[in-house]
């Protein structure tokens, strides 16, 4: 498919874009291996396997400690990792994870440098980031340079389609797993083909490790609650997906439906908000958009406390009866950030009708008729006309950004 190639040529770093990338790459790794002489220093994540995109300004880099020598201290290797690190980087920045790693930023390019212990084996691993080499070595033995492309596509249309990242508040689709379906399927175009065809719950065995075995009763059940599951191929007893949402997975899923419908540049192309654009998707109806200032705080924490503001409001516009047509939020993952919802525009009746206990729960009946005024019985229960105190969305929200739950998690909020 010649637009797959078109596509291929906009997100693919060129050999000057690579030349330019490894040269920070390597001061950072020849800087670390000159210092940290009791551990290895390898590059990790889309760098090593070859399957970064042309934008990306970031790279991981793993410092593996000895596993015989400090398996059993491992709750010690980020404060031993950070007094060498603050030698070499005065500016590095802490981040808290299951295991603290560190952040250097280097003009615009941004470094993680993770401590982990150097494992041959899934079973090794004491956390979850000792495992990412492997995927790593896995991607490179089970890839060509064809197939990277491919996984560049499918990267590329995740992220244009809000189904990208694995960040706790995003809840999409890793790096790793769009290396992975990628590889299953053979292309981007057939894993589309077949993710349009998905049920609500799909099970993906790579390696067939539960061959004849029912995967949903075999794994612990917060790992199969996903509506992907995706058996990691280097660790048998983990989901890769399960931390992916039923919105991201709903929102790939649909996508590629869109795609093959009728295939389009365009759906390959990251979109930025902006108010015409909402106007003109809500047409005629209500549309509520909100202007955002994050507070400054690492990103993982000011995107959370984000989206706690936007799933607090769409909660309450629906505990108060207004049908939500479309909604969603937009960060650029510094400090501004959108967020919208596209209502009915008629305004709510100003009196509904509240359902209260069943007429035999007697003393209930009592209590519900003693509270409302104007009450009335319908089959086998008891009912209340009650005055709304919003009919119409916005005046909703305009009451609920001036509320504490809102402020204390957005610098600044203001209706546009």
């Amino acid at each position: 498919m010649n637009l797959l190639k078109e596509v291929l040529e906009e997100i693919k770093p060129d050999e000057e874009l690579k030349t330019e990338v490894s040269g920070k790459i390597y001061s950072v790794l020849s800087a670390l291996k000159k210092k940290v002489k009791e551990a290895k220093v390898i590059l990790g994540g889309s760098g090593a396997k070859g399957t970064w995109l042309k934008r990306a300004n970031d790279a991981d880099i793993f410092v593996c400690f000895k596993y015989s020598k400090y398996k059993d201290k491992s709750d010690q290797l980020s404060g031993i990792l950070e007094k060498k690190l603050k030698k070499i980087f005065p500016r590095i920045t802490k981040l808290h994870g299951s295991r603290d790693y560190f952040q250097l930023k280097k003009g615009n390019f941004t470094f993680e440098i993770v401590p982990i212990l150097d494992i041959k084996d899934a079973k090794q691993a004491v956390n979850i980031t000792d495992v990412s080499p492997l995927h790593a070595k896995w991607v490179a033995a089970n890839t060509n340079k064809a197939l990277k492309d491919e996984i560049r596509l499918t990267k590329q249309f995740c992220k244009a389609n809000n189904a990208y990242g694995a960040e706790s508040y995003i809840r999409g689709f890793s790096g790793y797993i769009c290396e992975v379906l990628t590889t299953h399927y053979g292309s981007f175009l057939k894993l589309a083909r077949n993710a349009a065809k998905w049920p609500d719950k799909v099970i993906i065995d790579i390696k067939k490790y539960y061959k004849g075995k029912d995967v949903l009763q075999e794994l612990n059940k917060s790992k199969a609650y996903s509506p992907l599951i995706l058996i990691d191929p280097v660790q048998h007893d983990r989901n890769a997906a399960a931390a992916l949402s039923k919105e991201k997975f709903d929102n790939f899923r649909l996508a590629c439906k869109n795609f093959l419908k009728k295939p389009s540049k365009e759906l390959f192309k990251e979109k930025v908000l902006t108010t015409d654009d909402l106007k003109k998707k809500a047409k005629n109806k209500k549309l509520i958009a909100l202007d955002i200032k994050t507070i400054r705080r690492k990103e993982d924490i000011a995107g959370a406390k984000l989206v706690k503001s936007f799933e607090y409001m769409a909660d309450k516009l629906l505990r108060n009866d207004f049908k939500i047509l479309e909604k969603g939020w937009h960060w650029d993952k510094e400090l501004k950030a959108t967020i919208f919802f596209i209502c009915d525009k008629k305004p709510l009746p100003n009196i509904k009708l509240h359902e209260g206990p069943a007429l035999k729960q007697k003393f209930h009946v009592k209590r519900f008729k003693a509270k409302h005024k104007n009450t009335f019985t319908k089959g086998k229960k008891v009912f209340a006309k009650v005055k709304r105190e919003f009919t119409k969305p916005e005046d909703l929200v305009k009451k609920l950004i001036k509320e504490p739950y809102i402020k204390e998690k957005v610098k600044q909020i203001r209706l546009l």
